[in-house]
């Protein structure tokens, strides 16, 4: 939630979760289920959450959904939704930081480029991050396994 709070202002945000939700929150329209991460149908259930919610941007924020996401990056960009994770052959090299405090400094990325902010990096990632204090290396966040 204190992820979403940052993105609310940007972003009109459509929350997925593959726990429990309850049923008033469904009825809201703003929450929806997604089946668990390392589900074999995960990524393609996602697909489909996104084309009939009209979705520009998947954020995984699940570790165990991390790669199975970025595993099925180019089909989703086939249909113009990007996944906002690091590219498959890169993500394993990246350290993750599971449930930080809500105080770090996130940036955004989209193919280098900071959704939350004007910042453009040089490197070409996707994913929500945070940077170290050079700005010059990233770790990747997520709030559960």
């Amino acid at each position: 939630m204190r992820i979403a709070r940052k993105l609310s202002g940007s972003f009109e945000v459509l929350y997925a979760s593959s726990e429990e939700i309850p049923e008033l929150l469904l009825k809201s329209g703003n929450y929806v289920a997604i089946p668990k991460g390392l589900l074999p149908t995960f990524a393609h259930e996602v697909l489909k959450l996104s084309l009939d919610q009209k979705v520009d941007y998947v954020l995984p924020l699940g570790g165990f959904e991390l790669e199975p996401l970025a595993e099925a990056k180019v089909l989703f960009d086939e249909y113009q939704i990007s996944v906002l994770v690091p590219d498959k052959d890169i993500l394993e090299t990246f350290s993750i930081i599971e449930n930080p405090p809500a105080d770090l400094p996130y940036v955004l990325l989209s193919k280098g480029n900071n959704l939350l902010g004007e910042e453009i990096y040089e490197s070409t990632l996707d994913g929500l991050m945070v940077t170290s204090d050079s700005a010059e290396e990233f770790a990747l966040v997520c709030v559960s396994k």
